[in-house]
């Protein structure tokens, strides 16, 4: 039997909330060890398994992979959801690469002071409303098919319907005015993989609370304050 893939994180979203989208996508079992302690991060610090002495860490084919865009594509590739040729991997990468830089005004949300909350949650839903969102709307629209790339499931289609997910925590209705990514939604929500992530007792994490945020501060020892975008 093949040995189960173990995630090391904190007990929440972050940057490896991704990953967990992307297994659970796949219909991959995985372990979490969650990071709760200094000690625990040291641990593995001093058994050399965080080459760059950061989490996120997948133990995954006897390797201790760091590097969350390394971990997601090896991931993707391994598990058929990475396009069937090398410009829809290109496609794949262009789509991933926007939603990051999109979920990357979210990352750091629950980290901010209530004031700067407010400002980034404007921030967010224009950056998403007038600029990743239309870019995605006119994708899907002009080819006609269900899926970004290929008319086959992928990556792209997991991490964008995460990002879409994410935002409308910010904002509900933020969808409104995108018909194509409105349909687009129920579509990648109904596959049966992913339909069994969304659905209460899953693995996939709740918004951020303010335990996560003391978890992650006490562990990587972070006394600064986060400034928004």
């Amino acid at each position: 039997m093949a040995e189960k893939l173990k995630l090391y994180y904190f007990d929440g979203r972050g940057k490896m909330e991704s990953v967990r989208w992307l297994l659970a996508a796949a219909g991959v079992e995985f372990e979490e060890e969650f990071l709760e302690t200094r000690e625990q991060y040291e641990k593995l610090l001093q058994d050399g398994s965080l080459l760059f002495q950061q989490v996120p860490m997948v133990e995954i084919d006897g390797m201790k992979m760091v590097q969350t865009r390394a971990i997601l594509s090896y991931i993707a590739a391994k598990y058929n959801l990475y396009g069937k040729d090398l410009k829809e991997r290109a496609l794949i990468d262009m789509y991933v690469g926007g939603t990051d830089d999109l979920m990357g005004f979210i990352l750091m949300f629950p980290f901010l002071s209530a004031e700067d909350k407010e400002k980034q949650r404007a921030v967010i839903v224009q950056k998403a409303t007038s600029r990743y969102f239309p870019a995605y709307e006119k994708v899907l629209k002009d080819h006609g098919q269900d899926f970004l790339v290929g008319n086959n499931f992928s990556w792209a289609d997991v991490h964008l319907l995460e990002a879409i997910l994410m935002v409308e925590e910010k904002k509900s209705d933020v969808l409104s005015g995108f018909p194509q990514l409105q349909a687009f939604k129920a579509r990648i929500s109904s596959l049966p993989t992913i339909k069994k992530f969304l659905e209460p007792g899953s693995q996939r994490k709740p918004v951020p609370d303010d335990k996560y945020v003391e978890t992650v501060r006490r562990v990587l020892c972070m006394y600064y304050d986060i400034k928004a975008n």
